[in-house]
């Protein structure tokens, strides 16, 4: 269930009222009375307490000016004469102006906050886990799709600030405070766009890179994209690395140090995910690894483009299989190939096709009862995390992995 958080545009005005509500109490508790209502010195609390709040009343009650009781309780009264019509005023301009342009007055306000840029999924999950960390950091989401259920959930969820624009234009960054924000997040899936807002940023605020984060949607074009300056500089990422090294971790590492001989590891669906849980492997598991089967119906082409930035080890045995892992002939040559009836075997069915992992994972459990098997969606998804309960399958999504591994400098901003 989700929780609900509400900002308070002029947090300052209940403070000052309840202080000013407090002299004039205190005032006319102490004996001071007013010139048209001589009995009031004489009167009980609640009477008082109803005349202090009178003086809240734009325009105004005649009661007269303060007279009698100590001179220190006059003072009190006199401030809360002049200061109660003050600030009831101020609030009702302030108020006008909020309603006249919501934006403009709020972004004026705006410091220590955080501005996310972008409308999918990935935005969500972000600030579901920040407000899970930080429920009271002002929050700033640029978003430019017009859905107004999705507008809605920013502002009543996650007690965000919506904006529209141009996240490339200097006056519109201008506009978001940037260089008063404690974290900006690029998290839009246009990543060429992602790219030139921070270059934009480091230009327009010295010593802000730290405080960019980029996604890239893109692996390729983030790998090539590494030797920049926007690259050296901020912090750049994509969801599925970052979901891949958290599996990794979190679920393979250990069955690799438990299990002999060496792992066999077979990679079902070699796209993003598929390339970076391979990575992650290479980086984490080195030595722990036997064989690593890859099945692609692109399998030739994706290895080839993954070689041009990510150099495969060459210490396990590598082996391609074109083919659906719907089609039963695949899984006939892996068998073939090496043996994966041990419990030295982790099946991760990674594929973008939800319903054909989840199948495929439980037509795998039943013929290999001995292997790890792993099942990925993208969203979380009750159904799966129920079927792998019951039949010991290791069902996980993107948004979880990436939720669960989000770097703590992106959510601990005290």
């Amino acid at each position: 269930m989700q929780k609900h958080y509400s900002t308070q545009q002029f947090p300052w005005i209940p403070v000052g009222a309840l202080a000013i509500f407090l002299l004039a109490l205190i005032g006319f508790t102490t004996g001071v009375s007013v010139t048209e209502r001589p009995e009031l010195a004489e009167s009980g609390l609640l009477t008082k307490a109803y005349y202090s709040l009178s003086l809240f009343v734009v325009g105004g009650v005649d009661l007269g000016t303060p007279i009698g009781g100590p001179v220190a309780g006059r003072i009190m009264v006199w401030i809360a004469y002049f200061g109660a019509p003050i600030l009831a005023a101020w609030g009702l301009i302030s108020a006008l102006l909020h309603a006249l342009a919501p934006q403009a007055w709020q972004m004026k306000r705006m410091r220590n906050h955080v501005v996310v840029v972008g409308d999918g999924e990935l935005v969500i999950s972000y600030l579901r886990v920040l407000r899970e960390h930080n429920r009271k950091i002002p929050v700033v989401v640029v978003s430019n799709n017009s859905a107004e259920v999705l507008r809605a959930e920013f502002k009543q969820s996650f007690g965000a600030v919506v904006v529209s624009g141009d996240i490339t234009h200097e006056f519109f960054l201008r506009e978001l405070q940037v260089e008063r924000a404690r974290r900006i997040l690029l998290l839009n899936d246009n990543s060429l766009r992602s790219y030139e807002a921070a270059s934009v940023l480091l230009n327009l605020v010295p010593g802000i890179a730290s405080r960019v984060v980029i996604h890239c949607s893109s692996l390729r074009f983030m790998r090539s994209m590494a030797n920049t300056r926007v690259a050296n500089s901020c912090h750049c990422f994509n969801t599925y690395h970052i979901a891949a090294s958290g599996l990794v971790r979190s679920q393979m590492l250990q069955h690799f140090r438990e299990t002999e001989p060496k792992d066999v590891v077979i990679l079902a669906g070699f796209g993003r995910f598929g390339q970076t849980v391979l990575e992650e492997m290479q980086n984490s598991a080195s030595g722990e690894l036997d064989t690593v089967l890859i099945i692609d119906k692109d399998a030739k082409r994706r290895v080839l483009v993954a070689d041009e930035q990510m150099k495969f080890s060459g210490d396990y045995r590598r082996e391609l299989f074109e083919g659906d892992i719907a089609h039963p002939e695949v899984w006939e040559r892996v068998r073939s190939t090496v043996s994966v009836d041990g419990g030295n075997t982790v099946f991760v069915l990674g594929t973008g096709r939800e319903e054909e992992n989840l199948r495929t994972a439980l037509w795998l459990r039943r013929k290999y009862p001995g292997a790890m098997v792993i099942a990925r969606s993208s969203k979380e998804s009750l159904f799966a995390t129920e079927v792998g309960e019951e039949h010991n399958i290791i069902s996980i999504s993107i948004a979880q992995l990436f939720e669960d591994n989000i770097p703590r400098d992106w959510i601990d901003l005290q």
